[in-house]
């Protein structure tokens, strides 16, 4: 890591501090006019996110150009994976072995890169719920807007353009983006996982048969309470010989 973005990250975490102070307090009168208690995760989310802006915008665009600071050669940068061959080169001007090239600045920024947008990815898939083409797209968006306001000087701000505009940064901030995703989709599956597993198990149930609904069987014979006609053949009792 350069002195430049140490410098860049002590400035971030100051300015997160002052941004946190402005940010809490609404948040803890908002949490208990609405659910009469602080909720501890959405404070921690809401924190997370406004720390990693913070460092991120002062990684980006901090330190700004000073009188003394020399003016870029090149400011646009267009072809793919071009690191490679800037670790190659940075390996032959020291006279390093290629088993060296993690440790040449080409690769470290690029690293950087990749990291600075993995907590991107986190956010987007745990928070926002994202899925993996749009957390692709806000990572490479994120990412363009970033390269937009190097090439422009910062929209005009700065004196002059004191950061290239390079394509590798593009795939590289959204490699890590998609990772930080991948990451992030892992560890919710691993969590589902384990309340499944830790969960008890219910009974067993017996299906039973539903069959065809049948009319009710009365209680008494069918005849019951109707009268009967006598049969013809049946003799009269004794009241019918009594005239």
């Amino acid at each position: 890591m350069t002195t430049a973005q140490q410098t860049a990250l002590v400035y971030g975490l100051l300015g997160f501090c002052v941004v946190w102070g402005i940010v809490l307090v609404p948040q803890l009168i908002s949490h208990y006019a609405r659910f009469g208690r602080v909720l501890g995760r959405r404070v921690a989310a809401t924190a997370a996110v406004t720390l990693y802006g913070c460092l991120a915008v002062a990684v980006v665009l901090l330190p700004l150009p000073g009188p003394g600071t020399n003016r870029l050669s090149q400011t646009v940068q267009l072809v793919p994976l071009q690191w490679v061959s800037d670790v190659g080169t940075e390996l032959a001007r020291h006279g390093e072995p290629s088993s060296h090239a993690l440790f040449t600045l080409a690769f470290q920024q690029v690293a950087m890169n990749v990291l600075l947008f993995v907590p991107l990815g986190l956010f987007a898939r745990l928070l926002w719920r994202r899925g993996l083409a749009g957390t692709v797209l806000l990572g490479f968006g994120a990412s363009l807007a970033i390269e937009i306001t190097q090439v422009t000087a910062n929209f005009g701000t700065a004196p002059f353009v004191y950061r290239i505009f390079d394509v590798d940064d593009l795939l590289n901030n959204t490699a890590g983006a998609l990772l930080g995703w991948v990451v992030a989709a892992l560890f919710v599956a691993l969590r589902r996982a384990s309340a499944v597993a830790a969960a008890p198990a219910e009974p067993a149930t017996v299906p039973v048969p539903v069959g065809r609904p049948r009319p009710a069987v009365p209680a008494g014979p069918a005849f019951a309470g109707r009268p009967v006609a006598p049969h013809a053949g049946l003799r009269a009792g004794p009241s019918a010989r009594q005239r």
